[in-house]
């Protein structure tokens, strides 16, 4: 069955669906949740209880899953009082037929077990029972004229149709076994402490060895799990007996049997419904949050989120500042000569003689020779890059290979072409020189590279 909150978010859209007054108004409800944390279905359920704010609706609900649960245990002690008085009936002789109790207490319910087993395995993903949906209709549990009632039953006999309640079915039917067999048992132990019995077996057509490998059989499982079971002496012994027999014997009977009744009875059964319970589990009826109700209030609520402005422009990666170190600098151009010979001394607090200028960095014969340079000498580099340089991938090709042999480290300074700049201005104020000076950035950043901050002031 559905949850008791999917079951109240389900009632209210029941009632609301025929136009049922609710003590809280549902529209008013709805527009109040929308500013609230949670997930859709979450917030449905918050949903239907501030709709049923004086509970009526889930005390409606709790009366008949009460009552279900109530018949379902007066059932059970009903079983367990039965098999106790039938045992307890079976047993008023002083000398017991083993074999003839056990198929007494075992033989129908392992038929009946076996045959659930194999309707199991036949009525595999088919409905559940339609006579069980009668058997248990809450239409027989509460009695109510108002639309809360009438919904409240209607609701709980669509669940009683859903294809997982043939494993309620079947959990519940085992609970009936489990019942009956458990009162067995508590007959079998009351009887054998406030009396004393003996045990026989009869038969016209097996043989004592016979009998003998027919008990070590039906013995191995109890025996496992440390019951025990009548030895061959004893077990020949036990034939046809007419009297009281040594209590010694007796005691392995006794054992014998209340190991049978719970190994072969009581453990299967309660596997049996421990698998029930698992697939009911698994197959439980979820609240169906794609119907066109639900659909239009989430709707509603994300529309809310989406309309909200919350959008957060994302900055563009800057470059990190340069830091000049001590020492002798090497000074080198990139691809285009500059309009100033000194064009580093705005980014350098160095004298000429701590500078060394390389020159123009183009073709592959200046990489090489600078990565020979940069191979024999510590040097910090600083490389000038003017706004016509395009960061291309063969541009920072060079970059990144000058950087790797830079043993004091590689920092850039921007540089601008005085008589480009007023050209492009002059046609086209927000040129792409802009984008160019951040696309700049951008690569810098991305392989921690420097900038000298006098290049700023020059763009």
């Amino acid at each position: 069955m559905l949850s008791p909150q999917d079951q109240l978010t389900e009632l209210v859209r029941t009632l609301e669906t025929e136009q049922h007054v609710f003590t809280t108004d549902p529209l008013l409800v709805t527009e109040k949740l929308q500013a609230e944390d949670g997930k859709p279905i979450q917030k449905l359920h918050r949903r239907a209880s501030r709709i049923d704010s004086n509970g009526n609706l889930a005390r409606v609900l709790g009366k008949i899953d009460g009552r279900i649960k109530g018949i379902m245990m007066v059932m059970s002690i009903v079983w367990c009082v039965s098999g106790f008085l039938g045992l307890f009936t079976l047993l008023q002789t002083n000398v017991v037929n083993f074999f003839y109790v056990l198929v007494c207490l075992l033989g129908f319910h392992t038929l009946m077990l076996g045959g659930w087993l194999v309707m199991t395995l036949i009525n595999q993903g088919r409905q559940s029972p339609s006579w069980f949906a009668n058997f248990v209709s809450p239409s027989y549990l509460i009695r109510g004229k108002d639309d809360v009632t009438k919904a409240a039953v209607e609701l709980y006999e669509r669940q009683l149709q859903h294809s997982g309640m043939r494993w309620y079915l079947g959990r519940f039917s085992h609970q009936l076994w489990l019942a009956t067999l458990t009162g067995m048992m508590f007959a079998i132990i009351f009887l054998l402490i406030v009396r004393q019995y003996s045990f026989s077996w009869e038969s016209t057509l097996l043989s004592d060895q016979a009998l003998i490998s027919l008990t070590q059989v039906l013995g191995w499982l109890p025996s496992m799990v440390g019951f025990d079971v009548p030895d061959n002496a004893a077990i020949v012994q036990s034939r046809l007996v007419t009297d009281a027999m040594p209590l010694s014997v007796a005691r392995q009977w006794a054992s014998l049997l209340i190991g049978s009744l719970i190994m072969y009875g009581i453990v299967p059964r309660a596997i049996a419904w421990a698998f029930c319970a698992l697939m009911f589990r698994r197959k439980k009826m979820r609240l169906d949050i794609k119907l066109p109700y639900y659909q239009k209030i989430i709707d509603f609520w994300q529309r809310q989120v989406v309309d909200a402005d919350d959008f957060n422009e994302a900055s563009a990666p800057v470059a990190p500042k340069a830091s000049v170190s001590a020492g002798k600098k090497l000074v080198a151009l990139l691809e285009y000569p500059s309009e100033q010979d000194n064009w580093w001394q705005a980014g350098l607090n160095s004298t000429d003689n701590e500078v060394e200028n390389f020159g123009i960095v183009d073709d592959r014969d200046d990489m090489d020779r600078l990565t020979t340079y940069l191979d024999k000498n510590s040097v910090q580099v600083l490389l000038g890059i003017h706004s016509q340089a395009l960061p291309d991938r063969g541009t920072l090709r060079k970059l990144d290979r000058i950087a790797t042999h830079a043993k004091h480290g590689l920092i850039v300074q921007l540089l601008n072409n005085n008589k480009t700049s007023k050209l492009v201005a002059a046609t086209d104020p927000k040129s792409s020189q802009d984008v160019r000076y951040q696309q700049w950035q951008t690569a810098l950043a991305a392989r921690n590279i420097g900038l000298v901050d006098s290049s700023v002031s020059n763009h």
